[in-house]
């Protein structure tokens, strides 16, 4: 027999399986000894008060095992001898878009300007110890694109847009932990994602598929109104899914002077705030004692409107890194991921302020958004000694005006130097910052504190232009054939949303060729 509860619990009674397992024989009079399993199907934290709680849906199995997989499976069947569609760009969009034209019987294959996830490893390391970036392989570009050292996280609103339970079991069954199917919150980790996305390349290629690392799509073959092919190291032919991601600022150039229809999209740009992820924990949690045994490091989130424009935190690492996120050699950028076990002595966010494109100078120039991008991170790399070394100020002094004279322990392993981020920064975003960053310390007794660091300069938090496309088709407005796709052509957000971009430029793909 199996029965399904909605049960609110103690951290330490949610910690293993034995301990729901007895807290439920007592609860619902059963013998303990008759539960064969407990299945958590939901899981989410309550930390609101300052009794913390677990809230689970789970489903007990009595005197019998479970039968079914954890996960749902999907086919992926031989596409060798199938009609070929050329996606562009191996990140989340790509990777999906590829897997969901395997199950309509169509033949991927995958442009990736980076190199394979493994061998992109050496790079990161590479921009530590020389201070240099490679153009072609960086946080940004590779196998599993930005996402990929990110943490992985899972986390979407946008659930109205496609299967997302869909794109969780597809993780798991190439690798994932299964607890992303019930966290609240779910996150692969840092350390294992590379794992997933290698497992996906795999199922490509066993598939008949193919995956072309070191590969630039440097135009599109178009004839007429029509995208029949792309060009990079040779011609490629097939209709194009163009998933490039958010930092190919060569494809919006070529776009832009290929009278290719783009227009400027709003982004965020702020900094890096780091804490210590105990100071966190104690915010968070409520207790001098932190986040204890039995709770993960603590995520926080927070939203304020100054002057008209959004100030928020964006991708929050719990127990994560700060890491270099430049794509050239002459800017600096930072983001954030997280290890699975989310166990570092630090907890970061970005803080960001909603930029429009109303607000720039360049009038009607698609790329103007872009080109405030450039200019920003080109001005961090300068004040940090042309290094990626990274700007950085103690948060309280950085609300108050004051130069830092010294800065605490960081993540960033590139290492930082202090600088007046407040003097320097574009005042539309640093007055909302501090303003910002006040409101927040109201909310959260602790949290603005100079035991925290700003680290400069966060800027791609989402792609500055938007690649034009009809809403039915997922086809460019124009030219039949090209399907903008995921985060970098501005219709995603992130991996899950992405991912599902993907799978529905994918599925329009097929419908275009009778499929």
């Amino acid at each position: 027999m199996t029965f399904e509860y909605q049960i609110r619990v103690t951290p330490q009674v949610a910690a293993n399986e034995q301990n729901l397992k007895s807290w439920l024989a007592d609860e619902h009079g059963f013998d303990v000894r008759t539960c064969t399993a407990v299945r958590i199907l939901k899981r989410s934290i309550d930390a609101r008060q300052r009794n913390i709680f677990v809230n689970l849906k789970v489903r007990v199995y009595l005197n019998e095992l479970p039968t079914d997989d954890e996960y749902v499976h999907t086919e992926y069947g031989d596409v060798s001898d199938a009609a070929p569609v050329i996606v562009v760009g191996a990140g989340p969009g790509g990777l999906f878009a590829a897997l969901r034209l395997i199950e309509l019987g169509l033949r991927p294959i995958v442009l990736e300007r980076g190199k394979n996830v493994h061998d992109r490893k050496r790079d990161l390391a590479e921009i530590t110890r020389t201070q240099q970036v490679d153009p072609e392989s960086n946080y940004c570009f590779g196998e599993g694109g930005a996402g990929a050292y990110s943490d992985g996280k899972l986390y979407t609103r946008s659930k109205k847009r496609g299967n997302t339970d869909k794109i969780l079991n597809v993780f798991c069954q190439h690798g994932a932990s299964t607890a992303i199917l019930s966290d609240a919150h779910p996150h692969i980790g840092t350390d294992r994602l590379p794992r997933v996305i290698e497992n996906m390349r795999n199922t490509i290629l066993r598939c008949g598929g193919e995956v072309h690392f070191q590969t630039r799509m440097t135009g599109l073959i178009v004839e007429g109104n029509k995208v029949v092919g792309c060009i990079a190291d040779k011609e490629y032919i097939g209709p194009v899914i163009l998933a490039t991601g958010h930092s190919a600022r060569d494809v919006y150039e070529y776009l832009a002077k290929a009278k290719v229809e783009i227009e400027a999209k709003g982004i965020a740009v702020g900094v890096r705030l780091e804490h210590p992820s105990q100071l966190i924990d104690q915010i968070q949690y409520h207790s001098r004692q932190g986040r204890g045994r039995f709770l993960p490091a603590a995520e926080y989130s927070f939203v304020t409107q100054v002057d008209g424009r959004g100030v928020y935190s964006f991708c929050m690492c719990p127990g994560g890194f700060v890491i270099p996120a430049a794509t050239d050699r002459e800017q600096v950028v930072v983001n954030g991921m997280s290890p699975a076990n989310r166990g570092t002595a630090w907890s970061n966010s970005g803080m960001v302020v909603e930029v429009r494109p109303d607000d720039l100078e360049g009038g009607d120039d698609v790329l103007k958004v872009m080109r405030f991008q450039q200019q920003l991170e080109r001005l961090c790399w300068q004040q940090a000694n042309m290094k990626q070394t990274a700007p950085a100020q103690r948060m309280a002094d950085f609300v108050n005006g004051r130069l830092s004279y010294d800065l605490p322990r960081s993540s960033y392993a590139p290492g930082l130097l202090s600088s007046p981020l407040h003097f320097w920064l574009p005042p539309m975003i640093s007055h909302r910052l501090q303003q910002g960053f006040k409101t927040f310390g109201r909310q959260a007794h602790g949290f603005l504190t100079n035991e925290a660091v700003l680290i400069a300069v966060e800027t791609r938090t989402s792609s500055p232009v938007r690649i034009v496309r009809d809403a039915a088709t997922l086809q460019h407005v124009r030219l039949e054939g090209l399907f903008p796709c995921g985060e970098g052509a501005g219709y995603a957000g992130g991996i899950v949303s992405a991912a599902v971009d993907g799978e529905r430029c994918a599925e329009m793909c097929a419908k275009y060729l009778g499929r």
